[in-house]
């Protein structure tokens, strides 16, 4: 039986691990691993959510890592490659892609915004999603 007093329950099954909070992503200082090419990253517990922003003609090389990821396309466009299978996304596509599968994007002459989940949270972006998060919530003495 599957419902809507199942769905949103207030009975819990344990007990918060973390405080709840909100993010403004516009405040986070981008990572800039190639030109044109920005991440916002936001860490959880156990997931992680990046926001991602292409110029116009610029490249995310094919690559692999462990993390699964997920992406969803909120503004414009870009070529991206699954496994040697390239598609035009716009906005309100997904992708998924397992750990350790190929894949990688191309604007061309357009800009393009883009989420990405990673689960678990994506080790290159981790240390800067943490120093991003203290410095706007820095630990009592």
């Amino acid at each position: 039986m599957t419902g809507a007093d199942q769905h949103f329950t207030m009975q819990a099954d344990g007990a918060p691990t973390a405080p709840g909070r909100y993010v403004d992503v516009d405040s986070i200082e981008s990572v800039e691993f190639l030109p044109g090419l920005a991440f916002r990253p936001v860490l959880g517990e156990r997931t992680m959510i990046n926001f991602v922003s292409f110029e116009p003609h610029t490249e995310a090389p094919m690559h692999v890592h462990g993390e699964e990821q997920i992406v969803l396309v909120i503004a414009g466009e870009f070529d991206f490659e699954i496994d040697g299978d390239v598609r035009t996304m716009h906005a309100g596509d997904v992708a998924v892609i397992p750990s350790w599968v190929p894949h990688g994007a191309r604007t061309r002459g357009t800009t393009c915004r883009e989420i990405d989940v990673f689960n678990p949270p994506r080790r290159s972006l981790v240390d800067h999603a943490q120093r991003q998060a203290a410095s706007r919530h820095p630990q009592s003495p």
